[in-house]
């Protein structure tokens, strides 16, 4: 019994550019065009009515572009991998475009080429860039990994910056908490002080705000040998990180 074909829309303003990428396409059995766009508003109204597999979608058109039209997508929660088409050799908008959540990024001057590769990377779960970009991926995993190592958390916290954390985000005073623990207010501040420095918090609400945003599920006045036990967390600075196979983004 053979898979059901892989249902695309396509969303261009160009219709000459259109009619050339649906004919490649369709040299794909296992493809099906569901619907075809001119504007962003009729590609959202035909992904909305037939939730395709994939949208390819222009970057740049009218009503609506490309980028809306990606956020409405996940918005919505629709479950379509979005391909982006662009004539725009920018850093900026392809950085955009997978912060959004694109799956694929193609320049439509290599369109006819590298189309039917994109769709089946996606189709794989994986992710898809035109070859000449490369170098703008290798940019954002650079950036990534160095924020990835610069990125504070609450493994930086000594055991004793842990335990004051905690009682921090049971909204207890630092006198108050100078007299849980039985040490002196100058010290619990000193505390305050290097954990707001670790975290690169600033702000008299900041380290309060932080501290009841972490979730700490166990906490054990841990002994010089032991630590204190703590859950993951989302750190103030969120990063993406990108893993990606060769080809692909």
């Amino acid at each position: 019994m053979s898979n059901p074909p892989i249902t695309i829309i396509i969303a261009d303003d160009h219709p000459l550019f259109r009619k050339g990428l649906r004919e490649v396409i369709e040299t794909d059995p296992s493809l099906q065009i569901a619907g075809e766009a001119g504007d962003g508003m009729t590609a959202l109204a035909l992904i909305q009515h037939h939730t395709p597999a994939m949208a390819i979608l222009d970057i740049e058109m009218p009503q609506m572009n490309g980028l809306t039209v990606a956020r409405e997508i996940r918005q919505q929660k629709l479950e379509v991998d979005v391909i982006f088409l662009t004539m725009y050799r920018e850093e900026n908008l392809f950085n955009e475009a997978i912060d959004i959540g694109a799956r694929a990024y193609v320049l439509k001057d290599s369109a006819v080429y590298d189309i039917l590769n994109a769709i089946h990377t996606v189709e794989e779960g994986k992710y898809y860039i035109s070859p000449v970009l490369a170098d703008f991926l290798m940019n954002r995993s650079a950036r990534a990994e160095k924020l990835l190592r610069h990125t504070p958390s609450l493994e930086d916290m000594t055991p004793s910056e842990l335990r004051i954390l905690k009682l921090i985000a049971e909204n207890k005073t630092s006198k108050e908490i100078a007299n849980v623990l039985s040490i002196s207010y100058k010290t619990v501040e000193n505390h305050r002080t290097s954990i707001a420095s670790k975290l690169h918090l600033r702000g008299s609400h900041s380290l309060s705000s932080f501290a009841s945003r972490a979730v700490i599920i166990r906490f054990e006045a841990p002994s010089p040998a032991s630590g204190a036990a703590i859950a993951p967390f989302e750190p103030p600075h969120s990063v993406s990180r990108v893993g990606v196979p060769p080809h692909a983004f």
